[in-house]
């Protein structure tokens, strides 16, 4: 089997749509078969924009709580 380390992978938020995320995927060698992927948007695109919003909504929610 052979794993894409690098790419794009797309996913359907219900608030936001549909996003297109870079991925990166780096091999733990410390802990084998374990894997740590990062997902980005470039800057100022609308896949950025939909992050930011996102965790806009994430960041209203917290300070929520502690109020």
């Amino acid at each position: 089997m052979r794993l894409h380390r690098t790419g794009v992978k797309q996913f359907h938020h219900p608030a936001v749509g549909d996003l297109d995320l870079n991925f990166e995927t780096m091999q733990l060698n410390a802990d084998p078969g374990l894997a740590l992927t990062a997902l980005s948007a470039p800057a100022g695109s609308a896949d950025d924009d939909a992050l930011r919003l996102q965790a806009s909504w994430a960041a209203t929610r917290d300070q929520a709580k502690t109020t």
